[in-house]
Parts: structure tokens; C-alpha cells; sequence
């Protein structure tokens, strides 16, 4: 009996010599398996690989595999591409990693000391620094305004702060590792991917075309209580001392 992976390759096969595109293929699979298909990625991999002509529709033999999955070198790998994209999921880095999904759960957990706040994997324990700077971002005086935005790339960029200097506009600084405190980690994704679930869509551009959609549909309410919502979150988290919130009972949308 063929295992629940090669049964999807082996379909992936069959639509190859039937003509279908990759996306097609994709597509078809995750309207027969669900949440049990294979990923994106995988899927193309291997109608690459029948469109090549492949034939065998079972793993490649691993030479030298080590008993355990939890080395040195996997470690480095999962914490390279953990810093690189702090989103991925357990089941996406075990993929991209070829490591299995418990493997990859005890690195991030035991050897990176990380867990997810907000589907963001970050520390699990702060360092005092850490915590301390956390309570002293949240300081603004009454009957002022300032602008708040998280610490991507783009809002450090030295030409941003050159010009918030330039036009003095006042900026609160977003703590690293501070999902919890960040309103698009906890409210507007969140909010996007919860109207996204479930549906299927048939392309790329129907996807963007349906998250524009939600986006717009996002009213002057929903944006106070957002900021309702994290005024309380950094209240919280200056009461604590610093720790993290994520856990507690704060609606989000």
C-alpha cells in the first residue's frame, strides 16, 4: 500500500501524462487532500521531476543519514532560516529543511529557545534588556501624537528617519522580537487570514484580489479598536515588566 506522500505522487504522475500544468495539478490535489496535500512547493518539484521523466514515485535513498535529526549542522540550518523569515511555519521548515516536523518543533523549542507569539517565531524567554526596553517604548504624553510603526527593514531605512527627522515627526519605537505589541501581527493579519480561510481560489491574482478586497472593506471602527486594543497591550506589557502578553484574553478583531 503506498503511503499518503507517494499516493500523491503518484497522481501528480498520472496528471503530468494527462497534460496538466503544475498549477493545475496543484490545484486538483488540494481540492481531492485538503489540509493533507502537499505543499506548493513540493508539488512542482515533482512534476518537474515526471515531466523529466522520472519514474519511481518513492523518496530517494539518503546516504549517511544521521540517527537523529537534531545535529549541529540542523540546528544552524533551522536558525538560518528562521532569521530570514520569522512566519514559517513548523510543517514549512521541516520541508524546506528535510527534517521532521517533532525534530524541527525541539530545535526552535529546546536548542533556539524560541515560540511563536503572534504566528512569529521569537524568543521564548526575554532577557531583562530585552524586557526593559519593552516598558520603555511605551511613553507618550498626553494630548500628543506620534507615529507608530514596527521595525521592518523599510521603516529603519535611513532615508525614513531622515525624513521623519527632516519634517519632525515624532516616532515610537517598536521593540525586536515584539509581535504581541505590533497591530499588524495581531490584528491585521490575523483579521485578513481569518476572512481567507478555507477558500479556495483558482489563481494568484484571485488571491490579491480578494485580500484588497478585505482590505478596503476595513472601516474607521475596526481601526479604533485596534488601537483601543493596543493601547491595552502595551499597558499590560509595561505592568508585567516587560513580558510577554500573547495568551491573554485580548480580542484581536
Amino acid at each position: 500500500m503506498l503511503s499518503a506522500n507517494a499516493e500523491q505522487r503518484a497522481n501528480i504522475k498520472f496528471l503530468t501524462k494527462l497534460g496538466k500544468s503544475a498549477t493545475e495539478t496543484y490545484n486538483l490535489l488540494t481540492e481531492v487532500y485538503g489540509d493533507q496535500c502537499l505543499s506548493r512547493t513540493q508539488v512542482f518539484e515533482w512534476f518537474k521531476k515526471f515531466m523529466e521523466g522520472r519514474k519511481n514515485v518513492g523518496n530517494d535513498p539518503k546516504s549517511g543519514r544521521p540517527p537523529t535529526a537534531k545535529t549541529p549542522e540542523n540546528v544552524e540550518k533551522v536558525a538560518r532560516i528562521v532569521r530570514r523569515d520569522r512566519r514559517l511555519s513548523i510543517r514549512a521548515i521541516s520541508e524546506l529543511t528535510n527534517i521532521n516536523k517533532e525534530s524541527v518543533r525541539q530545535i526552535l523549542h529546546d536548542d533556539l529557545g524560541m515560540k511563536k507569539v503572534c504566528a512569529k517565531v521569537v524568543p521564548k524567554i526575554l532577557t531583562p534588556q530585552q524586557k526593559e526596553h519593552r516598558v520603555n517604548c511605551y511613553m507618550w504624553k498626553n494630548a500628543s501624537w506620534v507615529l507608530h510603526h514596527d521595525n521592518a527593514p523599510a521603516h529603519n531605512a535611513l532615508s525614513v528617519k531622515r525624513y521623519l527627522a527632516k519634517n519632525n515627526i515624532p516616532v515610537m519605537e517598536h521593540p525586536p522580537y515584539s509581535p504581541d505589541l505590533a497591530p499588524c501581527d495581531f490584528f491585521l493579519f490575523p483579521k485578513i487570514k481569518s476572512a481567507l480561510k478555507g477558500t479556495r481560489f483558482e489563481s494568484v491574482d484571485a488571491v490579491k484580489a480578494k485580500a484588497t478586497q478585505l482590505l478596503k472593506s476595513i472601516t474607521q471602527d475596526d481601526l479604533q479598536h485596534c488601537f483601543q486594543q493596543w493601547k491595552i497591550r502595551m499597558e499590560r506589557c509595561r505592568d508585567r515588566g516587560g513580558d510577554y502578553i500573547e495568551g491573554d484574553n485580548i480580542s484581536t478583531v
